[in-house]
């Protein structure tokens, strides 16, 4: 999910992080090892597609 900053972040665990940056990815599959910023890791860790013939 994109949100355009600056962005504050409240997690579950109560602690807030923060982010300056013009735009940031939130992370919300949770596979993320940066979470609650997106790192991509969604990619990798997606099934293979099926191919129709």
């Amino acid at each position: 999910m994109l949100v355009e900053g600056p962005v504050e972040v409240e997690l579950e665990d109560g602690t807030v992080v923060s982010s300056d940056r013009f735009r940031v990815a939130l992370c919300t599959c949770h596979r993320s090892r940066r979470y609650p910023w997106c790192d991509t890791s969604h990619r990798r860790s997606a099934p293979p597609r099926e191919t129709r013939q």
